[in-house]
């Protein structure tokens, strides 16, 4: 089954239910398709209780688990918009995602509890149970999901005493009234270089997102599809989407730790997996444990990455064909995606073409003109999977999307003759080195070809002379050894002198937003470095030719 166009969440659920099958594996327990419709009604009769209707926001900050599903589920077929925090962000940060998003309702998890008091004190010694915080207007409730000490109600309890016929009719009457234009989520971008926009997607446009996803990789039913990624950032609940319109399982890991997600890989006989970065699957790759781990169901893998990364990856598993993708939260995740009938060397350098219901080009930045083909420009798209606004934001809504529905990236990307697309770096990710452009994906790359370099980000580093120079932050793979003149020399017999890093740091741990990297807390780091030393301008190169 590839579920059909025009539906609804709860509609979709419904279609997968009549070939009812296992649909959702995390760590902690499995559920069928009647099971997780049973469990989001349970949520959505207790949100009805809490006085949740259509259109309202409810919120969750949540382990990646059964609970946040169920949350975003019973949201749904209710008519309720779902609203998942990054369970990794501090007090502040989630204070600005509650307030701005106007959410009435929040599940937090046990752990984020005192959180949750920090960012909203007068939260401390109430049960949650009628919220009238100033720094959060709209919020009328919390719950605590799991347990807690704190006095908050507890969510299971909620749930228990909401299981009645009256609500059980009422979630009904409101399920029937959900159709696939109405609001499903707002999902808050990882918020690198200021506060977090919030993207607002359909029913359609998430449930589209899954068909097409299934359709591209070839999911078929009784496939197990596996991720890591949580389900505050769309490649979570897209891998759920996409196997609920295959008749697939999704294989969740719930909290990804490297050597239980290679286990799970082979215990779950999983067949396609969505690691997605190189954080994320060079860790697997690299565990002791891998070369005895049997992933001969494993078919296909879709990890983003630099080519160099790409075929290294590639290498190590040679039995499952690597595809690669490109998209962004504006888009519900997947706007391109690799075929796995292509060669090798072109899945690792291009992301594949749109999937369905998707179109991309290639403009000029500056002029909105459309680019020839192997032209880098930025990449622009539209369709049925992008979202509908930023919400409370239409100023840059309206600066992002044109009066025909394209949507401007701001990304650098350029398009291949048959209409396969390729990364090259956030136009933002670029650094001007005396004048010269410079995209700091080209210098990682460089450096990510040493054996001894497992995952490298350059940024740009203040320079008197040059206006900035590249700095690249280099984390060693195990049992690497490596020297900040070495990483030097290497760089200046493979480019431009004025592309060679001048600062190599080397780190066993990243600055992360959800599963990005935070190049500007990078770019902090070794501004305040070298202003701490007096340092203005960066030591000059020489080789047979300088610049």
């Amino acid at each position: 089954m590839i579920a059909p166009e025009g539906l609804s969440v709860p509609a979709l659920l419904d279609l997968a239910a009549a070939d009812d099958h296992e649909a959702l594996a995390f760590p902690t327990g499995r559920w069928t398709v009647t099971g997780l419709i049973d469990l989001s009604r349970s949520y959505a009769r207790a949100f009805v209780a809490c006085g949740i209707g259509p259109g309202d926001h409810v919120g969750a900050i949540l382990p990646n688990d059964i609970p946040v599903v169920a949350m975003i589920l019973g949201a749904a077929s209710i008519g309720a918009v779902a609203v998942p925090i990054n369970n990794r962000l501090r007090a502040r940060e989630i204070a600005y995602i509650v307030d701005h998003s106007d959410m009435r309702l929040l599940l937090a998890g046990a752990d984020h509890v005192e959180q949750l008091v920090e960012a909203f004190p007068g939260l401390a010694g109430t049960d949650g149970s009628r919220v009238r915080v100033p720094a959060a207007a709209s919020l009328r409730r919390v719950v605590a999901v799991g347990g807690s000490e704190s006095g908050l109600t507890d969510w299971e309890t909620v749930v228990a005493a909401a299981d009645t016929s009256e609500l059980d009719a009422s979630v009904a009457a409101l399920t029937a009234q959900v159709g696939p234009e109405d609001e499903f989520i707002i999902l808050y971008t990882s918020g690198t270089t200021s506060n977090p926009r919030g993207c607002v997607h359909t029913h359609t446009s998430i449930v589209r997102q899954g068909a097409s996803l299934a359709t591209r990789v070839g999911l078929v039913p009784g496939d197990r599809f596996w991720t890591p990624l949580t389900f505050f950032h769309v490649g979570g609940f897209d891998v759920l989407f996409a196997s609920l319109a295959a008749g697939g399982t999704m294989v969740h890991c719930g909290r990804f730790e490297a050597g239980s997600a290679l286990a799970q890989l082979e215990s779950e006989r999983v067949t396609v997996a969505f690691p997605a970065f190189e954080t994320i699957w060079m860790p697997v790759l690299n565990h002791p444990d891998f070369a005895g781990t049997d992933l001969s169901r494993l078919r296909t893998v879709i990890n983003v990455g630099t080519p160099e990364r790409m075929r290294a990856m590639q290498d190590r598993l040679p039995g499952a064909t690597q595809i690669s993708c490109t998209g962004s939260t504006e888009g519900a995740g997947f706007i391109c995606v690799g075929h796995a009938e292509d060669p090798a060397e072109v899945r690792a350098i291009w992301a594949g073409r749109p999937v369905d219901g998707m179109e991309a080009k290639i403009i000029d930045p500056e002029t909105g003109v459309d680019l020839p083909d192997l032209t880098p420009g930025e990449f622009v798209f539209r369709g049925v999977s992008r979202f509908l606004r930023y919400y409370r934001d239409p100023r840059t809504t309206a600066d992002r999307i044109d009066a025909d529905g394209w949507y401007r990236s701001g990304d650098l990307l350029e398009r291949d003759p048959d209409g396969r697309f390729r990364f090259h770096s956030r136009l933002g990710d670029m650094l001007k080195i005396g004048g010269e452009n410079v995209a700091a994906a080209e210098i990682e790359d460089t450096v990510a070809a040493l054996p001894e370099a497992a995952l490298v980000q350059v940024v740009a580093a203040p320079d008197a002379h040059y206006g900035e120079v590249a700095a690249a932050f280099v984390q060693l793979s195990p049992g690497g050894v490596l020297e900040e003149a070495a990483v030097i020399a290497y760089c200046l017999d493979r480019m431009a002198t004025f592309k060679v890093p001048r600062y190599v740091r080397f780190v066993d741990d990243w600055p992360m937003s959800g599963t990005k990297i935070q190049k500007a807390k990078l770019r902090e780091r070794i501004a305040a470095e070298l202003a701490a030393a007096s340092i203005t301008e960066a030591p000059r190169l020489r080789r047979r030719t300088s610049v």
